[in-house]
């Protein structure tokens, strides 16, 4: 009924009723006084207190309260059909109306030539009314037709993250045979239907697993800061959302994301769908381009997975974990980075079960999920031995011309302490140069002896950290380990609950730090940077992953990384060729087998080995490379666990990376036992 003429009726009412009470209640106390002394009536105080007067007075008084109140509702009116007119009409208009929301596409992640990393699949899914969950029948049926229990149907059509008018889905993927049945069953099916909708796909199974990462719903968590942000590109989710929780995936989350759409829909008072309004399509998020080759990705994780393989046949019994990186020393770009154990993210589309989350999260099967090229932290052994050559150079503890005779044992502290090189017989006499190809150790506990006696105690510990040790890269992507460089500072309050002597930092602590060993942590990634600079002699650009955003029109971009210079290390000129000399022997001169695996590639190689001693069996192997030598394009490191000395298992997958960049594959046959550390 039209507002006006109800507030017209109230007013009828409240006037009509206001009459009745005083035609009924209106006539009180008598309206004349006597005069005891006799004598005719008169009235009293000279007022016109007669019937007609009085009358007038209370009828003056009622039309002065009926108009009050009439004026009242009247300006009350008026506010609500003029003044307030749209707000109320929108009230009313949302009392009637909803909006759902429907999900957007995410952007596609593509390699550095195009080849689909991710991407969406049509997936037909079976989907619900949400009154379906009051007929017990329906639900029994679909069950039984899908095989899912009718408390799993009830407990997904009660779900309403979607929105309270929005469709349930049951379940996704059903085959043509279950789709055909309910459109020929329609009548038993009232409240079901199947929609065509999109689910995320890894079309290349488990490459690139732990750079790519994987969707889930979102968290609530995520909920929290979802929409918090303060620049243009926030997202505001709901609850039931899917959102990037790992890798690539939850790095440009903001960009992968699409922009929802949204269904207009009229509504009965139960809140029953009666019609359909306008609606706005969705909107796909954009496409990413990443620095990956998957040729070259391929290459580390097949490479890697059967050196592992490999090397448990030989009876590492231990070794079941790696990693390999490659990069593009002159920006910055990763060709590859693998991590084993590995996993296929499709596990994770349309949501994880306990068990195989449980499974990928366990020591048992070795941490499948986490990406050991950036999270694994390990001692970096003789990796680090031409940073330790640059430190003494720097710091005065050796020079070009400094010798040293390894007769395969140094008791430099004294011969209560003394400490083997890890080739028992010895190298003889050697110098900074020789001592970097042929890893010698007592070349090292030398200089950490000249170190620990020095007024720059701490010069390898900021020697390692000007190039980048001790802290994270700033790659773009989430879960990245820092490392750690360890300092008598650090040792006194890591150890304070044990003894004075125990907490002081003595000198095996720095000749174990000066080879690599002991409480030094560093992670893959790290090392490959640090060498990386090395080959450019001292500038080291900031690692990344993204190459471009794709524009949504055409074959151009929105957004382009820019190679950024994560810091420039200064080293003289000599200082720089000795450890580019002695690289480059580890490579032509430590092992005539290992020499065998380089000289059938067509550039010079520079490199070194590295074997970290562990609480296992076996120590954790490192091998890092650059090539070509005399102007370096590429960087690439391998570190398998456990797995023993480098040049038993890291080598071969470093070859193995090279050969497929240069595309000349790994022909030698032989295998090196020399116990290279």
């Amino acid at each position: 009924m039209n507002p006006i003429v109800i507030i017209i009726i109230v007013l009828a009412l409240v006037l009509i009723a206001l009459l009745v009470a005083f035609f009924l209640f209106g006539r009180g106390e008598t309206r004349f006084k006597f005069d005891i002394g006799g004598g005719a009536p008169r009235a009293s105080g000279g007022s016109d207190m007669s019937k007609e007067g009085g009358f007038k007075s209370r009828l003056f008084g009622l039309g002065i309260f009926s108009g009050s109140i009439i004026a009242a509702l009247l300006a009350k009116l008026w506010t609500m059909q003029l003044v307030s007119a749209g707000e109320y009409s929108q009230q009313a208009e949302s009392n009637r109306s909803r909006t759902i929301s429907t999900s957007a596409p995410r952007g596609r992640i593509l390699d550095r030539n195009g080849v689909e990393l991710v991407n969406n699949r049509a997936s037909l899914t079976v989907v619900a009314k949400s009154d379906v969950a009051g007929d017990a029948i329906e639900m029994k049926l679909v069950g039984n037709l899908i095989g899912m229990p009718e408390m799993a149907v009830k407990r997904k059509i009660e779900d309403a993250t979607g929105g309270a008018q929005s469709l349930r889905p049951i379940a996704v993927d059903v085959s043509r045979r279950v789709v055909a049945f309910i459109d020929e069953h329609q009548y038993v099916f009232r409240g079901i239907s199947v929609e065509e909708r999109t689910q995320r796909h890894y079309p290349q199974g488990s490459l690139a697993a732990h750079v790519l990462g994987y969707t889930g719903t979102v968290s609530s968590e995520q909920l929290k800061k979802s929409g918090t942000q303060d620049d243009d590109a926030k997202i505001s989710y709901a609850s039931g959302d899917v959102v990037g929780q790992a890798g690539v995936e939850y790095e440009y989350e903001n960009v992968l994301q699409g922009v929802k759409g949204e269904q207009k829909v009229y509504v009965d008072a139960a809140g029953n769908v009666l019609s359909y309004s306008s609606s706005v399509q969705p909107r796909s998020g954009s496409d990413v381009v990443l620095t990956l080759d998957a040729n070259i990705q391929r290459a580390a994780e097949e490479s890697l997975a059967k050196r592992i393989k490999k090397l448990r046949e030989m009876g590492r019994t231990d070794c079941h974990a790696g990693c390999a990186i490659a990069m593009d020393v002159t920006n910055g770009e990763i060709l590859a980075m693998a991590s084993a154990p590995t996993y296929s993210p499709n596990v994770f589309v349309g949501g994880i079960s306990s068990e195989d989350w449980k499974s990928l999260s366990s020591d048992e099967s070795h941490y499948p999920l986490m990406n050991r090229a950036i999270a694994g932290q390990y001692p970096s052994a003789s990796t680090i031995k031409p940073l330790s050559a640059f430190a003494a150079l720097n710091y005065g503890i050796a020079n070009t011309g400094s010798t040293y005779y390894c007769s395969g044992y140094w008791t430099g502290f004294g011969k209560g302490f003394g400490q083997y090189c890890w080739k028992h017989s010895g190298h003889g006499s050697v110098n900074i140069q020789s001592g970097i190809t042929y890893s010698c150790d007592v070349v090292f506990y030398e200089i950490g002896k000249g170190f620990f006696y020095s007024k720059e105690p701490e010069g390898l510990q900021k020697t390692y950290k000007r190039w980048g040790l001790g802290k994270k890269t700033g790659i773009d992507l989430p879960s990245e380990s820092a490392g750690r460089v360890p300092t008598p500072e650090w040792k006194w309050k890591y150890f304070s609950s044990s003894s004075e002597d125990a907490r002081t930092w003595q000198g095996g602590d720095t000749t174990n730090l000066v080879i690599g060993q002991g409480d030094l942590l560093v992670t893959p990634l790290q090392m490959l940077c640090a060498y990386a600079g090395i080959s450019l002699d001292g500038t080291i650009y900031r690692p990344h992953v993204l190459r471009y955003v794709k524009s949504p029109i055409g074959d151009g971009s929105v957004v382009k990384y820019k190679p950024e210079v994560e810091r420039k290390v200064t080293e003289k000129r000599a200082y720089m060729d000795e450890i580019h000399r002695g690289l480059k022997g580890v490579i032509y001169e430590e092992s005539e087998a290992q020499t065998e695996h380089f000289t059938n590639l067509s550039v010079t190689v520079a490199g070194k080995t590295g074997s970290a001693q562990t609480s296992k069996s076996q120590p954790t192997g490192w091998f890092i490379a650059y090539a070509p030598y005399d102007d370096p394009k590429y960087v690439v490191a391998s570190v398998i666990e456990y797995g023993g000395y480098g040049s038993e298992g890291a080598m071969y997958v470093v070859r193995d990376i090279l050969g497929q960049i240069y595309n000349q594959p790994d022909t030698a046959t032989s295998v090196d036992s020399s116990g290279v550390q």
